[in-house]
């Protein structure tokens, strides 16, 4: 029957073909010992789909098997199995075979060189952006223009930050007063008490990574997550809840920690730093003095569209940023804590993210490594210092997904991260974050 089917479609059967003699595997003792690459080189025990287009060179047996169905491979399942084999090879966690000085050494010199000039240049025309935009949505003051002006004004909002971010870190000029001056001005328009992020900001750098002592987005330990209550708890982990946290953690910090931003005899701050704490303070009521002042002039619904709506739109981009930087990649990074963290091991922890483009708009925050591994460096040279340090970094630096022209690939691993990076392990001092399930019921939250 088969032979007339075949006869009968002007098909004849493939001859008998003898089976060849298996191919021995490479010995175990084979290692990869380059640098790392954009794809693994192929593991010669690994067998191929059948739609690859390897199988011409490496196997010629055309004879269709119909005994097993035809199957495509599709491009992200190969991209996961590559990920897994990679994963396999290479431990996040293991002690790197370099130091900060060698990474230092890579980065060329005048990538340190700061020009307050070029910093003043991005402030001058973040500022002209934000008034242009605030004239021209309040001319035309048409309901289908103010959900345009609300995402582009939040997302100026959130470059202020960044520039304002800058002078807290003196990577804005080498100029301390300058530096204050501009980071209150910044910050202070969007609500952000200076001194008092600044401070806090300087804890989480000097101590990314540790479970207990990193400042923002750390993760929490299992006792304190199981002694969140349920409304807490929901509102940590359900988007988009925890993208609005920020005005809330600079009044009241994160769940096991206590004080204030605003405070001076919190926590946070040294003796030393009640002053700059109180200047900060003062001038973050200012502002509060002013949108009041400007609320009463232009009414308070003018006001709630003009700076109202895109306060929370940059609240969000600080969240979301801030987070991703820290959570969210295929392969699980480590947390430390006692005599396995150190400055060098908690900074590869962090990861850079693509950012469309966004990324000039927010001044290339996406090149998070190398920031905070070298926070003195100016963020408009944190692109090249990148570049300059990934040789030396090799697997340590996690690439990160190219994004189209908006970042809304993003949105996916947020929430995928919400999803399953819950706490971490009271004990051990290289710990890894864990999944409650019955945060969302029986939803299966690990990878396949």
């Amino acid at each position: 029957m088969s032979s007339w089917v075949l006869s009968e479609c002007a098909l004849k059967p493939f001859p008998p073909h003898p089976r060849s003699k298996k191919t021995k595997c490479l010995s175990k003792d084979f290692i990869f010992t380059t640098r790392p690459t954009s794809r693994r080189p192929t593991d010669p025990c690994r067998s191929l789909p059948l739609a690859s287009p390897l199988i011409s060179s490496r196997h010629r047996d055309w004879g269709l098997k119909v005994s097993v169905p035809l199957r495509v491979a599709l491009p992200e399942e190969e991209e996961i199995e590559e990920k897994k084999t990679q994963e396999a090879g290479f431990d996040p966690g293991s002690p790197p075979p370099f130091n900060l000085a060698e990474i230092r050494a890579a980065i060329p010199k005048h990538c340190w060189i700061k020009d307050p000039w070029r910093s003043m240049s991005y402030v001058v025309r973040d500022v002209v952006v934000v008034f242009g935009l605030a004239a021209a949505a309040a001319y035309v003051n048409n309901w289908v223009v103010w959900p345009l002006y609300w995402a582009a004004q939040g997302t100026m909002f959130w470059a202020l930050f960044v520039l304002g971010h800058d002078c807290g870190h003196g990577s804005f000029s080498n100029n301390p007063k300058l530096n204050s001056v501009a980071g209150h001005l910044l910050h202070s328009s969007i609500l952000v008490p200076y001194h008092g992020w600044r401070i806090s900001h300087r804890t989480h750098h000097q101590n990314h990574g540790h479970v207990e002592n990193d400042e923002s987005w750390h993760p929490l330990s299992e006792k304190i997550f199981r002694n969140l209550d349920d409304i807490s708890r929901k509102l940590r982990f359900t988007v988009p809840f925890p993208m609005f946290a920020y005005p809330f953690y600079l009044w009241v910090r994160s769940p096991g920690k206590k004080g204030s931003h605003f405070h001076p005899d919190s926590d946070l701050f040294n003796p030393n730093e009640k002053k700059d704490v109180i200047t900060s303070t003062v001038c973050w009521a200012a502002m509060v003095a002013v949108l009041v002042g400007l609320s009463c002039i232009m009414g308070p619904v003018q006001m709630l569209k003009l700076y109202g709506v895109p306060y929370w739109v940059f609240v969000m981009w600080l969240d979301l940023v801030t987070y991703l930087h820290h959570h969210g990649h295929e392969q699980k990074l480590p947390w430390y804590r006692g005599k396995e963290w150190s400055y060098l091991r908690g900074g590869l922890t962090t990861l850079d993210r693509d950012y469309g483009l966004i990324n000039n708009i927010h001044h290339d925050i996406g090149t998070h490594v190398i920031h905070h591994l070298f926070p003195q460096i100016p963020h408009y040279n944190l692109i090249e210092a990148t570049e300059a340090a990934k040789p030396v970094l090799g697997k340590y630096y996690q690439e990160p997904k190219k994004s189209g022209p908006l970042p809304f690939h993003l949105i996916g691993t947020l929430l995928k991260s919400m999803k399953r990076d819950h706490y971490v392990s009271d004990d051990g001092d290289i710990v890894y974050y864990q999944t409650d399930p019955q945060l969302y019921g029986d939803l299966e939250t690990t990878d396949k």
